[in-house]
């Protein structure tokens, strides 16, 4: 196979969720960039439709649907949406998510809920809804974005968000437990575990312990407008067919460094 087959989703629909600003729009502008269909998706619908408009002007066809990915119903919504607008789904991107950053001992029980509902039940439900049409077609790809937060305990210098951080190792547990299930109908479950990036997510924890959050990246940087596009791209493109339940950390080097 060549090259562009390797990495062309032209054909594909993509759903991207938290798709109308950082990591998400990220990975919905490289998945139009290759030749798919791009739905994205947030509770957000106004940045969703800005994004979907600038990818039309690129030649894209997309949809910019609102959903809260911890309410089942908004989720067939998107579903039924972009079965009945493009046919198919080929790529799920399970991006949305939340933090709330509390002593652990004081997190607050609704809180706890809040970044449960939405970093981890909104991944389970739109897995479970993508995935009986993936199981059916015998083919498709869902990419988790976890985080390396989820990967083991966190310094309370730097990153105080228990919630988050738990949310994240589920999501990780989830993906290759699901990988396992599905990999015999040719469905693909990843993961991708972000380090830091300046999004709205980050911009208070960077405030408060960027400089020590560096200290411990080798690569001596955080992660760029850009350096999220070539995972993203490789773990939906015929590059990963052979890559099930895998955990991806594009971190800079931090998780290489830890012992």
């Amino acid at each position: 196979m060549s090259v562009e087959g390797l990495f062309s989703l032209k054909g594909k629909t993509a759903i991207v969720t938290g798709g109308g600003r950082g990591l998400g729009q990220q990975i919905a502008e490289i998945y139009a960039d290759a030749g798919a269909n791009v739905v994205v998706c947030s509770r957000n619908v106004e940045a969703c439709q800005e994004i979907s408009e600038t990818l039309k002007q690129k030649g894209a066809k997309s949809l910019a649907l609102k959903c809260d990915v911890s309410n089942q119903e908004d989720i067939q919504y998107v579903v039924d949406a972009t079965m009945k607008e493009f046919g198919q789904i080929d790529i799920l991107v399970n991006n949305s998510g939340t933090s709330w950053g509390a002593p652990a001992l004081e997190m607050p029980e609704d809180k706890w809920d809040k970044v449960m509902d939405i970093n981890l039940k909104g991944v389970f439900l739109f897995s479970q809804a993508v995935g009986k049409i993936m199981k059916e077609q015998r083919s498709g790809k869902i990419i988790n974005i976890a985080s390396i937060a989820g990967i083991g305990g966190q310094d309370p210098l730097v990153m105080d968000a228990i919630g988050y951080s738990v949310s994240k190792g589920a999501v990780i547990t989830l993906t290759k437990d699901l990988a396992v299930k599905l990999a015999p109908y040719n469905v693909h479950v990843n993961a991708i575990a972000p380090g830091f990036f300046p999004t709205k997510m980050t911009k208070v924890i960077l405030g408060f312990s960027g400089q020590k959050i560096l200290e411990r990246t080798p690569a001596g940087r955080f992660g760029s407008d850009s350096d999220m596009k070539g995972p993203a791209l490789f773990l939906a493109s015929a590059a990963s067919d052979y890559v099930f339940g895998q955990v991806l950390a594009v971190d800079g080097g931090t998780t290489a460094g830890v012992q």
